[in-house]
């Protein structure tokens, strides 16, 4: 996530709140005579916000004398549920000694020392049951409008949720500011000769039709929409959290046209639909926010592998690849792409607890299914290249997970079967002795039954942990 638009946006928003403190700290009475008290009349209001959220607002400029009436007057109607928009404003800030004021009256409000740490402060808030200030949703449009004045459709009417609204935070990009790949060009294998056989690529196959998305491209992008075996798709890479899923579009014969939102959720990029503006949670394909919260839509995951490109091509040669004509200009170079972000275990955007029995981006594999939602397991990469044939249950459903060399996890279901062995490649042995065939599709006896794949997806575990605190581990 880029800040270029955090720094653009708060410079537009300091220069009009500057100009208009400059000219409204003090301003004439009804009845002639001028008003130098603490109430939101005498404080400036550029954005036009209601009266409790003018002294917030206030915080933001670069008059002094603006800001410690501004204090005044939150102090005054002080409640604990104004702390969330203290807290949210305060990376804003960009005055170093009003930042520190702001900080000490959040200390003596709360009783936290955190200083500085805005990481603490949002982890206090979050954690804390204070409750939704009145006019909080009026305070997040109007804050992050002023960045993309499209955020104001987010949060505008009450929308329903069914996540806690002051745990969204800005990503630092526009609506569609990370630009989705739409249809790209592809390559056959043969051509793709910018891969090296070790890039990370994620496979899946449709009705026969088999695409390689390598992860060096989709790191720029974080979304595409493909048509893939004659089905529309939306494959959301989320490089945050590490989850890469692929979606199928269309629920009720209702097709869902979706987007990156520029806001997030515990760390994990939330998208948009362009009908309602209703935002979705990428790791369960549901709407959390907006209007179509309540409805029942979910979008079915589909089955997607995370892999090398050598991998990939040896057991799909007729796989189509993406070209790097995307119309973009982008260094596509392996790994170049969230470069530090991935090179250390430092968080980007915090969340409210780190589960320390891994570390933070430790890579796991998520596995959730809807008939079984209070349900989910995290089971770990490392396990797994240990124990590349691997048994368990979430809920009534059995299944298996198969690991290749390749670091890949593919997951079937058993029913009563068991499987003890595979060759990493296609053959599976049963604990009766029986070889079955591995496919993307499913496993399939020598008999012609079939077990199906269950979709499942790779993700790192803090991302995958904050989502799904009460998630079953397997290390």
């Amino acid at each position: 996530m880029s800040h270029r638009w955090l720094i653009f946006g708060l410079t537009i928003l300091l220069v009009v709140i500057s100009f208009y403190a400059a000219r409204s700290l003090v301003v004439p009475r009804h009845d002639g005579t001028e008003s130098s008290g603490t109430g939101a009349e005498d404080l400036p209001n550029p954005l036009r916000v209601s009266d409790p959220l003018v002294p917030f607002f206030c915080l933001l400029s670069a008059d002094r004398q603006s800001v410690n009436l501004a204090l005044d007057r939150i102090e005054v109607n002080w409640e604990p549920s104004q702390a969330a928009m203290l807290v949210e404003m305060l990376p804003a800030v960009g005055d170093r000694e009003i930042r520190q004021r702001v900080v000490t009256f959040l200390e003596a409000r709360t009783d936290k020392k955190f200083g500085r740490d805005t990481n603490k402060w949002f982890q206090f808030v979050w954690n804390a049951n204070f409750g939704q200030h009145p006019n909080y949703l009026e305070f997040k449009a109007e804050f992050y409008s002023v960045f993309d004045s499209s955020f104001r459709e987010y949060f505008a009417e009450e929308p329903p949720s069914t996540i806690r609204l002051n745990e969204i935070c800005w990503g630092g990009v526009r609506r569609d500011g990370i630009p989705p790949l739409k249809e790209p060009q592809t390559v056959s294998a043969s051509q793709a000769t910018y891969l090296e056989d070790s890039n990370v690529v994620f496979g899946i196959e449709i009705n026969g039709d088999a695409r390689a998305y390598p992860q060096r491209i989709l790191a720029w992008h974080e979304m595409v929409k493909d048509i893939v075996g004659g089905e529309s798709i939306n494959g959301v890479y989320c490089t945050l959290c590490g989850a890469m899923i692929v979606y199928r579009t269309t629920v009720d014969s209702v097709h869902y046209e979706l987007g990156t939102s520029g806001f997030l959720y515990r760390s994990n990029k939330l998208m948009y639909d362009q009908e309602t503006k209703s935002l979705w949670s990428t790791l369960t394909g549901r709407p959390v926010v907006g209007h179509l919260v309540g409805k029942g839509i979910e979008l079915e995951m589909l089955q997607v592998v995370t892999t090398t490109w050598q991998a990939w091509r040896e057991r799909h040669p007729h796989t189509r690849v993406l070209s790097l004509d995307t119309g973009f200009s982008r260094d596509y170079g392996e790994g170049v792409a969230y470069k530090d972000y991935f090179n250390t275990d430092r968080l980007m955007f915090t969340v409210p607890r780190v589960d320390r029995r891994l570390q933070n981006k430790t890579p796991v594999l998520a596995l959730r299914f809807p008939a079984v939602s209070d349900e989910q397991l995290a089971v770990s990469a490392e396990f797994l290249e240990e124990n590349p044939v691997y048994h368990d249950q979430v809920g009534v459903q059995k299944f298996v997970i198969l690991t290749d060399k390749s670091g890949a996890h593919r997951v079937y279901e058993t029913g009563n079967r068991r499987f003890d062995s595979w060759d990493g490649n296609c053959d599976v042995r049963d604990s009766e002795g029986a070889f079955w065939k591995l496919s993307e599709a499913e496993l399939t006896s020598p008999d012609g039954e079939g077990l199906q794949r269950l979709p499942a997806h790779s993700a790192f575990w803090f991302g995958w942990n904050a989502a799904f605190p009460s998630t079953r581990l397997v290390k």
